[in-house]
């Protein structure tokens, strides 16, 4: 019986490659809230044509983290008190669900993978690597939504991920930010989906409620 070759893996594509550079950066704080990002100067850095540019602009404009002006270009987007309420209520009802279904279908591999997240963010914090830690917790959410595999609720968070990503760099107190992440990875290894779905829920509302305590001072 002839073996099938193995394929290679996949490039990521230069959008996508693009649009992940630009959006670390936007939470990094590298182009700051209002900054105008120049297509032909991103295509002239990463040594591409302009097209891979205008597409990866075109992906952050959707997830909100830039905003077109007719004038200006593209530029790094704010949200405001209102589109911030409405991100949250969002992340609380589409999270709440990726983590029940998450505790209904974690292997053990998959807990192990979402402790080292937890334990990748410690490290981090007890160095003092802010960036590191707030990207070992970005990618616990994104963790917990791959393991709960459900196609359409990936699609529903795609456009989202990278607002939310921008709402979690917003938290103040990163210690107690990495004890809430180590409680809900218990909650989904319990195999109790409502256990889960309570823990998520106080920690997706934890956090609105400090967004928006912040936001009226």
């Amino acid at each position: 019986m002839t073996q099938e070759p193995e394929q290679a893996p996949r490039a990521v594509p230069l959008r996508v490659a693009i649009r992940d550079t630009v959006r670390t950066r936007i939470f990094e704080g590298y182009y700051p809230v209002g900054a105008r990002l120049i297509e032909r100067d991103l295509a002239a850095e990463f040594g591409v044509s302009r097209l891979p540019v205008r597409e990866a602009v075109r992906m952050l404009v959707q997830e909100g983290l830039l905003a077109e002006r007719s004038t200006r270009g593209a530029i790094v987007a704010d949200l405001t008190e209102q589109q911030a309420r409405d991100l949250f209520d969002v992340r609380s009802a589409l999270e709440v669900l990726a983590c029940r279904l998450a505790t209904q279908r974690a292997t053990p591999t998959d807990i192990a993978t979402l402790r080292g997240l937890v334990d990748a963010a410690a490290k981090a914090l007890a160095r003092n690597d802010i960036d590191a830690a707030h990207r070992a917790n970005s990618a616990l959410h994104d963790e917990v939504t791959a393991i709960a595999g459900n196609p359409f609720l990936r699609t529903a968070l795609e456009p989202l991920q990278g607002r939310m990503h921008w709402l979690f760099r917003h938290v103040t107190d990163m210690s107690e930010l990495v004890e809430e992440h180590r409680a809900l990875v218990e909650a989904i290894a319990s195999g109790d989906p409502e256990r889960a779905v309570a823990q998520s829920a106080h920690h997706v509302g934890k956090y609105r409620d400090q967004y928006s305590a912040e936001e009226g001072q």
